[in-house]
């Protein structure tokens, strides 16, 4: 079965990895040193410090195991390669409500980089998935659960 792409901008890349980098070097050590201390108390087999510690550290096994792979099958979106013309991955777009009036300017990425709150939306969000490939000037249309959404692509910056 082929792994799933995941499509990071250079920023992304560059985060997880440090995250990897940290998790392996850091957070590694600090667990291992709190399953020694845990086991120094005596009995594990009732020892809370002991069971807390196994957890993180199999937590951060998982985790470390899922960046890996992600970077492996990563495709970095290259900043001076985007089509100003089209909104495609790694386009930050400005988009107009044409209900509201209210603008908005989100910025396309893959579904690991997605943060909402930082105006970062995922390629497969409903917004993202309906302005792909479009241009500026086009009005789409976004299919939410609450009805339909119009948009205007005012700019791809």
């Amino acid at each position: 079965m082929k792994e799933k792409e995941t499509i990071l901008t250079n920023a992304g890349l560059k985060k997880l990895e440090e995250e990897l980098e940290n998790l392996k070097t850091v957070k590694r050590r600090e667990v291992a040193q709190r399953i020694k201390q845990a086991i120094e108390f005596g009995d594990i087999s009732e020892n809370s410090e002991y069971e807390d510690a196994k957890n993180e550290q199999a937590f951060i096994e998982g985790r470390i195991i899922t960046l890996e792979k992600m970077l492996r099958n990563a495709k970095v979106i290259e900043d001076d390669k985007l089509d100003k013309d089209t909104v495609s991955l790694g386009s930050t777009v400005l988009l107009k409500d044409l209900e509201f009036g209210d603008e908005v300017k989100y910025t396309i990425v893959g579904s690991v980089e997605a943060d909402p709150d930082n105006n970062k939306i995922s390629n497969e969000s409903p917004v993202g998935k309906a302005i792909l490939g479009h241009k500026k000037g086009d009005i789409v249309d976004v299919e939410v659960p609450a009805g339909v959404l119009k948009y205007e692509i005012v700019d791809i910056l």
